[in-house]
């Protein structure tokens, strides 16, 4: 990391406020030429909002920024960017209709004349760009049919192609496998050794110590501390929390019981290419691979989300017909899809009736839904699973993440799910919310759920699975029981090096 008199980005004094909240307080912060600079804090510690205002989306209230020592007023992203800001959203920020190529380059296209693009050149720009990241995704591809991670990584090339001097990422690995996160890593490095700055905003704090040089912590708003990385991660978890968190994963005291679910030689397309495991009541089965896999299109054909081509399902010993999610739901099957915000819930919608949604049969009289009895359900479990929120006609748009996946979990217990398929279930959510989330679907297979978890987090997969299975290429790799599991032996399996 190169030393410089003055900083490439300056932030001192900003302050914001909302009706009602004090988002961020006197506000400081710096990066440095040739740094990646970790930017920490709890959900609702104010980091999204400093990200906002360093992109030109929000406005400070006070304070001042200055970039390469030239103060800037960053009123627009527009004016975020001509001052060499490029921000990847942990929300992306993408059109679904249009390829990857398109998205990287909207608003910048490659020309042959006014008015008409030239789709070979930007065809071409994309391929590099997304080589350099690693990626073999199809430029011309339509971003709706990508998965999150290769919808990450064209976020990422989106970024990269600006040639900004100071890159904000927030969350940027969440969504991807150790390989991807390597790629991700070394085109980082390389911006960095260009002498640009990063701006590193993540949850996962095992990941730090590889790429972040400091680490600066805010809490309700203000700034707490800035200390050089590596660090341990209980002293970060103590300034972030301002208390002591011990046990990231709970002990184990589940009990392997029956067996609740069979899958059978699953197939569909190229994804899926035969797929067989067993899932026991009390039990939470890991499932790991990397990108394209397999492993959300397992859950979306278990969910009923997508239907199988080949194989079968049996529930309880007794075959399963899955051709929608409405016969997933009747079965007692809940999917938690690994992209909350467009598959997991209603944002438009209160608390209330997200989680009334998988059962609005049973609270309706003559086709009307029972609005008291909605509000009741949901209440029951707002209490039950502390979701902050200032009650059950809330927008779930308004919540934290961590709160918003635990409206999307509280819809899938209050219906009495016996089998629970978590996609990506701390995705974006910090280490309080995480632990959570861990001691929630602790409780459920100790009250003998079944639960399929699935996470690109290899930590949290070694940390709650009683079992791991491994996928490569649409089929079981390998399968570990959570005694002989090893981050290097998952890893090797997800790679196809199994012996």
């Amino acid at each position: 990391m190169a030393e410089a008199s003055i900083p490439l980005l300056d932030v001192r004094g900003v302050s914001k406020r909302f009706p009602g909240v004090q988002a961020l307080d006197d506000v400081r912060f710096e990066l440095r030429q040739g740094e990646v600079h970790v930017l920490l804090g709890e959900n609702g510690a104010g980091k999204s909002t400093l990200m906002k205002i360093l992109s030109g989306a929000c406005a400070r209230d006070a304070g001042i920024v200055r970039i390469d020592g030239r103060a800037c007023a960053l009123s627009s992203p527009r004016e975020a960017q001509q001052a060499g800001i490029s921000t990847i959203y942990q929300e992306f920020n993408l059109v679904s209709h249009l390829t990857a190529a398109d998205n990287i380059f909207l608003g910048r296209e490659a020309r042959r004349m006014p008015g008409i693009v030239n789709r070979r050149t930007q065809r071409r720009d994309a391929r590099h760009l997304l080589g350099a990241l690693g990626s073999s995704i199809d430029p011309d591809a339509r971003v709706a049919d990508l998965t999150v991670a290769e919808q990450q990584m064209v976020e990422v090339a989106k970024a990269l192609s600006l040639d900004a001097k100071i890159l904000i990422m927030d969350e940027p690995t969440s969504a991807l496998t150790e390989s991807e996160i390597e790629q991700l890593f070394a085109a980082i490095r390389r911006l960095t050794a260009r002498g640009g700055g990063v701006i590193y905003i993540s949850h996962r704090l095992e990941e730090l110590s590889r790429i972040g040089d400091r680490a600066t912590v805010l809490r309700d708003g203000r700034y707490v501390a800035t200390l050089p990385l590596p660090a341990p991660i209980p002293d970060l978890v103590r300034l972030m929390a301002n208390r002591d968190i011990a046990q990231h994963y709970p002990p184990r005291t589940r009990t392997r019981g029956e067996m609740i679910l069979e899958v059978r030689d699953v197939a569909r397309g190229t994804r899926l290419r035969g797929v067989s495991f067993t899932l026991h009541r009390g039990e939470i089965l890991g499932v790991a691979g990397l990108l394209g896999a397999g492993r959300t299109e397992l859950a979306r054909v278990i969910g009923g989300a997508d239907r199988a081509e080949r194989g079968q399902l049996l529930l309880g010993g007794r075959p399963l017909a899955v051709r929608a999610p409405s016969d997933a739901i009747h079965a007692g099957i809940g999917l938690v899809p690994e992209d909350r915000k467009r598959h997991g819930f209603v944002a438009a919608c209160s608390v209330a009736a997200n989680v009334a949604l998988p059962q609005l049969v049973r609270l309706s009289r003559a086709g009307v839904v029972d609005r008291a009895r909605e509000r009741a359900l949901a209440t029951r479990w707002i209490e039950h699973l502390r979701i902050k929120t200032p009650g059950p006609s809330t927008s779930v748009s308004a919540l934290s993440g961590g709160n918003q996946q635990k409206v999307v979990l509280a819809k899938w217990l209050a219906l009495g799910a016996g089998v629970l398929i978590v996609d990506e279930p701390t995705r974006g959510i910090d280490v309080a919310a995480r632990m959570e989330i861990y001691q929630l679907l602790d409780r459920l297979a100790v009250d003998g759920a079944g639960i399929l978890m699935i996470s690109s987090d290899l930590p949290e997969v070694l940390g709650m699975s009683d079992r791991i299975l491994v996928m490569h290429q649409g089929r079981v790799a390998a399968e570990f029981d959570h005694r002989e599991a090893t981050h290097e032996g998952v890893l090797h399996a997800a790679l196809g090096l199994a012996s």
